[in-house]
């Protein structure tokens, strides 16, 4: 499915981009909302391995992959702007990917907004989003206006990360309830 949203680079190369995660001080006009501490700039591929070790029929939101990110890196919190552009990037790749064939791509569906919502940015929008996780089994809440749509019981479908989890070991990355 082809996204509204176009990119001169492929997304693919922006997900790859040779970056490190950085830690850095939470900068002054975030402190009001992040406290004092440590913040990770992380880089895509991290967000990505994130995305991609969530098993199918189980859903994560923004939040937990910035609160893993951010305990990976022994950081306070996870940058929300970079986390967010790289979820974004990663789901514009994934598709990118699907449409020269590729069975196996990143299940950025599985992502829910930080208020747990379907996210509009996704390629394809809500409804692309809604039917692919309709297809995993999840059931939706009716929303009472024009915001896009929860996942009922979400939950009860969301990941939990182990303490001390490993991004490179996917067997003990997640405690599956």
């Amino acid at each position: 499915m082809a996204s509204k949203f176009r990119s001169r680079i492929p997304w693919r190369e922006k997900l790859e981009r040779v970056q490190e995660a950085k830690v850095v001080q939470i900068p002054p006009r975030m402190q009001a909302r992040f406290g004092k501490g440590t913040m990770v700039i992380p880089k895509p591929l991290d967000v990505d391995a994130l995305i991609r070790n969530v098993p199918k029929g189980k859903l994560v939101t923004v939040t937990q992959l910035r609160e893993q990110l951010a305990k990976q890196c022994k950081a306070d919190v996870a940058c929300p702007l970079t986390t967010g552009i790289f979820v974004r990037i990663a789901a514009e790749a994934a598709e990118e990917k699907r449409r020269v064939g590729k069975k196996e791509v990143t299940p950025y569906w599985r992502v829910l907004t930080q208020d747990v919502k379907l996210n509009p940015k996704f390629p394809g929008g809500v409804q692309a989003q809604k039917r692919r996780l309709l297809a995993e089994g999840h059931k939706f809440n009716q929303p009472k206006s024009s915001r896009p749509p929860a996942v009922k019981d979400f939950e009860k479908q969301l990941v939990a990360y182990l303490e001390d989890a490993d991004i490179d070991d996917p067997d003990l990355f997640f405690n599956l309830r």
